[in-house]
């Protein structure tokens, strides 16, 4: 199974927000959305960085004034993105050897989606679900 898959079962495109909102416009969006994290892009759409909620709970901490700061001035600017036809075991293991919890994916440069690690452990659990079912009728048609 790939990302692309995976993408093809979320509904709606990805939630993104521009460098030059502030962080308040950036808690707006994931709560409205009840997502964890949005993929910050450039006037082209292309993705420039990542802002999670774990960022700015951070950087709440470090600072009040948060609130009205930009979402370019806490983002992650290094952002590993993945594309949609890469095995979402490799991704898995990814995302768990670098701590990262959101996975932008990119095509051509476009932004096509964004994958959660609960999206990836989703696919699998269901992939294996399905293979147990598989063994469970293959194993009771074969009983006299």
């Amino acid at each position: 199974m790939n990302i692309a898959s995976l993408l093809a079962k979320k509904s709606g495109a990805p939630i993104t927000i521009r460098p030059e909102q502030t962080v308040r416009d950036a808690l707006v969006l994931l709560a409205t959305h009840n997502i964890g994290a949005l993929v910050v892009v450039n006037a082209a759409g292309m993705p420039v960085g990542i802002v999670s909620e774990r960022d700015i709970v951070r950087e709440a901490a470090r600072n009040e004034q948060v609130f009205t700061r930009t979402v370019g001035d806490i983002m992650t600017k290094d952002v590993i993105t993945a594309l949609p036809q890469d095995d979402l075991i490799s991704v898995a293991n990814t995302m768990t050897e670098r701590r990262i919890r959101h996975l932008p994916v990119v095509d051509g440069g476009k932004l096509v989606g964004i994958i959660s690690i609960g999206d990836v452990v989703k696919a699998q659990r269901d992939k294996y679900r399905g293979e147990v079912e598989t063994l469970e009728t293959q194993i009771l048609a074969d009983q006299p």
